[in-house]
């Protein structure tokens, strides 16, 4: 089947093909389901030497519960293993044998047509995912309800159709998460994409939330009227960076209304225009939320764009024009006066406050550095073009450190790691030393010895060679899961060795299985 000829194939055979691959994907993903639930019934608490708990103390293993309530536990560390040879984190690992679970014990409806191949296993498993928090009987209920669905209708009628039954299932549930999500408050912060961009996401109370689309919408329209002719989302997503500078937000605002005021007086003014009854279609597009949200408040209404903010503007259809570089670089001349100014001024001219810090990792070579081309990387954020260094920074004073040689080999003899070791050990490895690990190296990630320290070792063991970092659990994982073990094997390579037997690489270019000796049983 897959050694044919595919450029040989008529159109219609290609198609058959194509829906013939489809299916033997989703054999195989049944297989490897059926392989998670195996696994999992072998590390069954009572099936271990030493049965863990539901709660661990140092750090030690313990029991846990996957896919729900009437799921069996598995002993938290034999997840790890199995996620490796998928080649994924120990949180995936845990949905994934979770989703098998919960397909078995929860919807066996369900299991037994993806058994039977009458329905997509990754469909199945994100209705379990969805349904993880539904009590037993509930989760029951919705099994009876769509079991026969999964595959005849397309994901977006199915999910509807879930979100009904479950709401059917456990109304007191679906309340009290109703209820829970209109409490909600909060700042959240989303990933950078590949682009160096994030999204911000803000719920709070409407007063809090008019007010800060005020300021936006000022700063908006104080960067128009210094020169700024990008359209208005543009500036007000430049305005979320100045923002954050209280003080310099206050003197953009100050100058740009002098500067309108001055432009005003020497213009005739223009006739009144007629009153106008705003009505609330007005403002149906007003800060529209993303598709993607649909838990945000209703549009603001008419009344929210009558202000007393000079600088107040809504955010209607703007789309503005492109600048030039020798527009920009005027721009930017024009803003870092401005911001000189805000901090020149004495005390008596304004309230005194300083800007707050953020310190800032960028890794590039020094032809980027030189000759303002290239790729770099933000720590936080991932690789950037080297132009976006500049938007990055802002307008904001800045210092510039000196380079750390990461070649150079540090150590001391206490077991604690001092700043400029552990500083040394998280700019040399940006990500987790563990096979197919994902977490950043950022200030809270565990610092562990490679060959664990000795109260009556030689000296000098708390090294920048001898230190990896480790998300939580995967320390965890180290430190106390029998069979692990993992040593240096040169500068940049670690090996680390699974309980049976299975051998990975993790160097800068990420996890490689290494075959030796056969593995154990």
């Amino acid at each position: 089947m897959f050694d044919e000829d595919l450029t040989a194939l008529s159109t219609t055979d290609l198609l058959d093909s194509v829906a013939g691959y489809v299916s033997v994907a989703n054999r195989a993903n049944v297989r490897q389901f059926e392989a998670a639930l195996v696994y999992a019934d072998r590390f069954h608490p009572d099936n271990t030497p030493n049965r863990p708990g539901r709660r661990s103390a140092d750090g030690r293993e313990r029991s846990v519960v996957l896919g729900g309530e009437g799921c069996p536990p598995i002993v938290e560390f034999a997840i790890t293993e199995f996620g490796v040879m998928l080649g994924v984190s120990p949180r995936v690992a845990s949905s994934y044998i979770g989703n098998a679970l919960g397909l078995r014990h929860r919807f066996p409806f369900t299991w037994a047509r993806v058994l039977s191949g009458e329905a997509t296993a990754w469909k199945a498993a994100r209705i379990v995912a969805d349904c993880i928090n539904l009590s037993e009987e509930a989760a029951a209920y919705v099994d009876r309800r769509i079991a026969a669905l999964i595959d005849s209708i397309t994901p977006y009628r199915l999910g509807k159709i879930v979100r009904a039954a479950k709401y059917a299932a456990d109304p007191a549930g679906a309340r009290a998460e109703a209820d829970a999500r209109a409490r909600e408050r909060g700042v959240h912060i989303g990933q950078s994409d590949e682009h160096g961009t994030k999204t911000v996401f803000i719920k709070a109370s409407a007063g809090a939330v008019n007010r800060y689309d005020a300021t936006i919408a000022g700063i908006a329209e104080a960067l128009k009227t210094f020169g700024d002719t990008r359209g208005l989302q543009c500036r007000r997503a430049t305005a979320v960076g100045i923002i954050a500078d209280p003080r310099y937000t206050e003197e953009l605002l100050a100058q740009a209304r002098a500067h309108q005021s001055t432009s005003t007086a020497l213009q005739v003014p223009p006739p009144a225009p007629e009153p106008v009854d705003f009505a609330p279609d007005d403002e149906a597009d007003r800060d529209a939320p993303h598709p993607s949200i649909s838990d945000l408040p209703d549009p603001l209404d008419a009344q929210a764009r009558l202000t007393a903010e000079p600088w107040s503007s809504s955010p209607a259809p703007d789309d503005g024009v492109p600048m030039d570089a020798a527009a920009q670089r005027a721009l930017d001349a024009r803003l870092a006066q401005v911001k000189q100014d805000a901090y020149s001024k004495t005390d008596s001219e304004r309230a005194s406050g300083r800007p707050g810090k953020t310190e800032l990792y960028v890794h590039l070579t020094d032809y980027t550095l030189a000759t303002g081309s290239g790729v770099l990387r933000a720590e936080g954020i991932g690789p950037l073009i080297a132009t976006q260094l500049h938007e990055l920074i802002g307008h904001t004073p800045y210092v510039v450190k000196p380079v750390i040689d990461l070649r150079e080999a540090i150590s001391v003899n206490a077991y604690e790691i001092p700043d400029r070791i552990r500083e040394r050990v998280r700019l040399a490895h940006p990500v987790e030393l563990f096979p197919f690990g994902t977490r950043e190296t950022h200030r809270d990630i565990d610092l562990d010895h490679i060959t664990a320290y000795d109260p009556l070792g030689p000296p000098g063991q708390t090294a920048t060679d001898n230190l990896a970092p480790l998300g939580r659990l995967n320390h965890r994982v180290k430190t106390h899961a029998p069979g692990w073990s993992v040593q240096r094997i040169n500068p940049t390579t670690l090996e680390w060795t699974t309980p049976h037997g299975f051998v990975f690489h993790v160097d800068p270019t990420g996890t490689h299985r290494v075959f030796k000796d056969a593995p154990g049983p």
